[in-house]
C-alpha cells in the first residue's frame, strides 16, 4: 500500500509540473508535489547560484512562516553556511557518487552524515518545525539546487526511507525542470526574430491584442511605432545580403536601445525591413519623443538611409480604437505618409486636424479591384 501511494505521489508530481505554463508555476508544482508526497507541512525549491556562492529560494509552499513568501525576490543564503551543500552537491558527484537526501531534526542530523552546520536546525526551531528532509537536485549532470520538505513539530520524524523517497522525488523534479526549460526555449524561439534577437510578428500580435483589451477596459494608453528601414534593397543589391543583414542587426540594436527608454515597451521586427515598438502606459508625447530618437539614431548608421517612421496612439485624437487591427492600420498609414514625404521625423496619426490625412487613409474603404494601396489588413 505504501509503495502504491508513493507511486501515485510521483505521478501526481510529474503531472503537476507538466501542467505548469511558467517557470514560477513549475517551481510551485515541484515544491507542492514533494510536500504532499512526503506528508510534509512545508516545502521549498531552491537553486544554487554558483557565481554568487548562494542558495536562492524560488518557491515556498504549505504552512509558511511570516518571513516566507511564496515566490521570494531576495531570499538567499550563503552556501558557506551549509557545508553539506559542498559535500553532497559537488564533492560526492565529482568522486563518482550520486545525490542522496538527508534528514535533520530539531536535535540535529538524524539521518546522513554528522558534523553539519546547524543553520537548518536553528531555522526548524525558529519556525516551529520538527524535522526536514533535504534532497539535492541534479540537472544536466550538475548540481542545480535542492528540494526541502519539513514537517510540523508534532508530526513523526522523517526516516531513512523518507530520505530515499525524497531522492527519487528530486530526480522527478529535475526531469520536470528540464522539460520546462525545453518548453521555455521553444516559446522563446516561437516569439523571437532569429536575425536581430528582437520579438517577432507573432509576439507583437499577442501583446497588442492584450494591450487593446486593457485599453477597452480601463482606457490605458496604447501606442504603436512602425519603422520602415530605408535603403535595405540598395544595400542588398550593391553590397550583398550579408551586409544587409548587418544593417538589420544594427537597426535592431538602435530600436532595442530606444525602446528601453519606454518602460515595458516591446521592440520587434515585423519582417523584411519593417520594425515596430509597442508601448503600453506611457503618454503619446513620450512615445513620439522616443520615435524621434529612433529616427535620429537610424540616420547616423553608416549603412542605409535612415527610417520612415509612423506613430499611432490611443492618446491622440484618432477616434475609438476597438481592435488591434485599427491601431496597426493607423501606424502603418502614418509610416506610409512619412515614406511618401521623405520625412526625417515621425509622422503621427491624428495630429493634423479634423481631416487628418493619416486617419482618413487608414479608415478609407478597401480599394476597388485592380487598385493597390499599401495599407495592410493585419490580424
Amino acid at each position: 500500500m505504501v509503495e502504491d501511494s508513493r507511486l501515485e505521489a510521483v505521478v501526481a508530481l510529474a503531472q503537476g509540473m507538466a501542467a505548469a505554463h511558467t517557470p514560477p508555476e513549475t517551481w510551485r508544482a515541484a515544491a507542492l508535489g514533494a510536500c504532499r508526497a512526503l506528508a510534509g507541512s512545508f516545502a521549498a525549491l531552491s537553486v544554487w547560484e554558483r557565481e554568487g556562492g548562494r542558495l536562492r529560494v524560488l518557491a515556498n509552499v504549505g504552512d509558511r512562516a511570516p518571513d516566507e513568501e511564496e515566490f521570494p525576490e531576495d531570499e538567499t543564503y550563503p552556501v558557506h553556511q551549509f557545508p553539506e551543500i559542498t559535500e553532497f552537491l559537488h564533492e560526492r558527484w565529482a568522486g563518482g557518487g550520486g545525490p542522496s537526501a538527508w534528514v535533520e531534526t530539531v536535535q540535529g542530523p538524524a539521518e546522513g552524515h554528522a558534523g553539519y552546520s546547524h543553520q537548518r536546525v536553528a531555522a526548524l526551531r525558529r519556525r516551529g518545525r520538527g524535522c526536514c528532509v533535504v534532497a539535492p537536485v541534479l540537472l544536466h549532470g550538475r548540481a542545480w539546487g535542492e528540494l526541502y520538505v519539513a514537517r510540523a513539530a508534532e508530526a513523526p520524524l522523517f526516516d531513512r526511507a523518507d530520505a530515499d523517497f525524497a531522492t527519487v522525488l528530486a530526480s522527478v523534479v529535475a526531469a520536470g525542470l528540464a522539460q520546462s526549460e525545453r518548453l521555455e526555449e521553444a516559446r522563446r524561439l516561437a516569439f523571437t526574430d532569429a536575425l536581430t534577437g528582437l520579438a517577432n510578428r507573432r509576439a507583437v500580435d499577442v501583446r497588442l491584442e492584450e494591450a487593446i483589451e486593457r485599453h477597452r477596459g480601463d482606457g490605458e494608453v496604447v501606442s504603436l511605432v512602425i519603422c520602415d528601414l530605408n535603403g535595405l534593397k540598395r544595400v542588398n543589391d550593391t553590397r550583398g545580403h550579408a551586409v544587409g543583414d548587418r544593417l538589420l542587426e544594427r537597426f535592431g540594436s538602435v530600436l532595442s536601445l530606444c525602446g528601453a527608454m519606454l518602460p515595458g515597451a516591446l521592440a520587434a521586427r515585423l519582417g523584411g525591413d519593417e520594425f515596430c515598438l509597442l508601448a503600453v502606459g506611457p503618454p503619446a508625447d513620450e512615445v513620439v519623443r522616443i520615435a524621434d530618437e529612433v529616427c535620429r539614431r537610424a540616420a547616423d548608421l553608416e549603412l542605409g538611409d535612415g527610417v520612415a517612421c509612423g506613430v499611432a496612439s490611443t492618446g491622440d485624437p484618432i477616434g475609438p480604437v476597438r481592435s488591434a487591427r485599427r491601431l496597426f492600420r493607423l501606424a502603418d498609414a502614418a509610416q506610409y505618409r512619412a515614406k511618401a514625404l521623405g520625412a526625417t521625423k515621425p509622422v503621427v496619426a491624428g495630429r493634423e486636424g479634423p481631416d487628418d490625412p493619416v486617419v482618413r487613409l487608414a479608415d478609407a474603404p478597401p480599394p476597388a479591384a485592380g487598385e493597390r494601396r499599401r495599407i495592410r489588413g493585419r490580424h
